[in-house]
């Protein structure tokens, strides 16, 4: 396990829960997470390409004891910008503020490399989902705001949003 548990926020993570830093080779973990989710993560060809870049790329992690439950992945694309590649927490542990501490503490390690820009990728409104409707809210309510649509991104069945941050 990583030493140097990464958490400083106002409202405490549930007990027993920690957040580490980013660190590469990490899909064994997250991959159990991805597959909890199938309402956002429900097609296979997708949650193979997500597991392969896990692995790669930084990833913070939420845990419970030895259990990872939660996790965010970031993609530096330029020096000052970058981007939440692929992000999920356990269902059963939505909104205990496991998603908010991720993105704490990836926006910590994101600003300690010059990262002024944080975007991520969601389904677009344009197609109705209960499930990705919450999302966008989430990100909304994280500081992110709408920045443009791109409708065949992904497919035309799933058009995708694009979000920003400026992380100051």
């Amino acid at each position: 396990m990583r030493e140097g548990i990464v958490h400083s926020m106002a409202s405490p993570l549930p007990e027993g829960f920690t957040i580490l830093p980013p660190a590469t080779g990490t899909a064994s973990s997250c991959e159990p997470i991805l597959r909890s989710a199938p309402e956002w993560f429900g097609i296979e060809a997708s949650i193979v390409e997500y597991v392969e870049t896990i692995d790669r790329l930084p990833t913070v992690l939420a845990m419970r004891s030895e259990e990872a439950v939660g996790f965010m992945t970031i993609e530096q694309h330029f020096p000052q910008s970058s981007e939440l590649h692929v992000l999920c927490v356990r269902p059963e542990w939505h909104r205990q503020g496991i998603g908010a501490a991720l993105l704490a503490a990836s926006e910590a390690y994101l600003r300690g490399l010059g990262t002024r820009f944080l975007q991520v990728k969601t389904l677009s409104p344009r197609r109705a989902c209960t499930a990705y409707e919450r999302t966008r809210r989430w990100y909304e309510a994280m500081g992110f705001t709408p920045l443009t649509e791109f409708p065949t991104l992904w497919d035309a069945e799933n058009p995708c949003l694009q979000l920003i941050k400026v992380l100051d």
